[in-house]
């Protein structure tokens, strides 16, 4: 072992991670990354097959998102939007709510956050507009909104959450099917419409992934459902909360997911593909009339209390505009066509008695691997095998994940399902 994983054993407490079984796994180093490959301490390279954890959009090292960070720092580096601003964050604000059509922008650092923010301002909005009763919220059923006290008791993943019960808020529970299946959406939806009369008046906001819980496994969902589901939510007052920091960025193949829905949420969040991968940034946006909620006198106490010591970062803004003038200027969303038909006929290649389902909506897929027994550990070996043909792809319960670079070629998304199916064959001959 080098003795930069010898350092790492001593010091370092990995997230997501039991670090007994950490201990005793082949590990990677990444020194240095090029395009849309990770280059270990050894100098060996992997496709980032899972974008760095969902967030790298362009590939790494792009010269246009290199610059404007080093443009940027001959600038300013940080600077506190308490009392202040800065130009990156104002035009980086205009092009958000251009692009959302929303109308405000709340900046903080993490994903986790940006759903923190959206719960205080759901709940403090509907206070304000004398619903006192309106103190709980909807969410999904197996729903992931981050690990910060306020978006674990609206997530619904026991394994992840169940730890921590004792400390949370009570959620109302929406159930969603694993795949957009109009019988099971239908069945979905009655319980929802039930649910919603019964507790509505209760609801200050429903938060829900569009399309796609990612953190879940990749269940999916369809544009429709999602609709029917705004709808009863809308009907019983209670507000709408789109988390789009998995979805957001071009991963479902529209630019948030929510657009191939025609939904226009009344809180929007996003981070990850905000600064295509490079700092850490999120944001949170309203509409005008909810912002203008807040409004008032300073003893009248409507001010939103919340805030980051990194809020809105001038680097990460500066990098944020970057990323958005490669959308533009490179016609990011216009060639995902063939990366996407990729990747769906990769999957289709993965013929395998063990591969039970197979899910995709534009570059987000999953492989679901079964049956095995859950300390079998199946679908953590095959991620772990993927590394011997120079992959990276990440196992989420009996799931395989891709998430690929919006820059990745139809041929490298090709050898990341292509290694997927090597390592399945290896590990469980046919």
């Amino acid at each position: 072992m080098n003795d930069w994983l010898t350092r790492d054993l001593q010091h370092l407490w990995h997230p997501f991670t039991q670090q007994d079984e950490w201990a005793g796994e082949p590990k990677l180093c990444i020194e240095r990354a090029e395009g849309v490959e990770l280059i270990d301490t050894e100098g060996r390279r992997y496709l980032d097959a899972v974008s760095s954890l969902w967030c790298n959009v362009h590939g790494h090292r792009h010269p246009k998102l290199d610059a404007a960070l080093l443009d940027q720092v001959g600038r300013v580096a940080h600077t506190t939007m308490l009392g202040l601003t800065h130009p990156p964050g104002i035009e980086l604000a205009e092009r958000l709510c251009a692009l959302t059509g929303l109308d405000r922008v709340f900046y903080s650092d993490s994903g986790s956050s940006s759903v923190e923010v959206a719960l205080k301002i759901a709940f403090q909005a509907q206070q304000q507009r004398g619903h006192t009763q309106r103190t709980r919220f909807a969410a999904f059923t197996e729903a992931y909104h981050g690990d910060t006290l306020g978006s674990v008791s609206v997530g619904g993943i026991d394994l992840f959450h169940g730890v921590y019960r004792p400390l949370l808020f009570d959620a109302l529970r929406i159930p969603c099917p694993d795949r957009p299946d109009p019988e099971a959406e239908a069945r979905c939806l009655a319980q929802a419409e039930r649910l919603f009369a019964e507790h509505g008046e209760t609801l200050a906001g429903f938060i829900f992934e569009p399309l796609v819980q990612g953190a879940a496994g990749m269940r999916m969902h369809s544009p429709a459902f999602l609709v029917a589901l705004c709808t009863l939510a809308r009907d019983a007052g209670v507000l709408l909360i789109a988390d789009e920091v998995a979805t957001g960025f071009g991963r479902t193949g529209t630019m948030f997911a929510v657009e191939q829905a025609g939904i226009r949420p009344d809180i929007l969040c996003i981070a990850k593909g905000i600064t295509g991968g490079y700092l850490p940034l999120a944001a949170t946006l309203t509409t005008e009339a909810i912002f203008d909620l807040f409004r008032g006198p300073y003893t009248a106490w409507k001010t939103l209390f919340h805030g980051h010591t990194y809020t809105g970062n001038p680097l990460a803004c500066a990098v944020a505009l970057a990323s958005l003038d490669i959308f533009r200027d490179e016609a990011v969303l216009q060639n995902l066509g063939p990366r996407v038909e990729a990747l769906r006929n990769g999957l289709l290649l993965l013929r395998h008695r063990c591969v039970l389902e197979r899910r995709q909506r534009g570059l987000m897929a999953a492989v679901r691997i079964g049956p095995f027994s859950a300390d079998a550990r199946m679908s953590h070996r095959v991620a772990l095998a993927c590394r011997d043909e120079g992959v990276i792809v990440r196992s989420l319960g009996d799931a395989i994940v891709l998430m690929p670079p919006l820059a990745m070629t139809p041929s490298q998304i090709r050898a990341c399902t292509a290694a997927i199916g090597t390592a399945l064959h290896r590990l469980v001959p046919a």
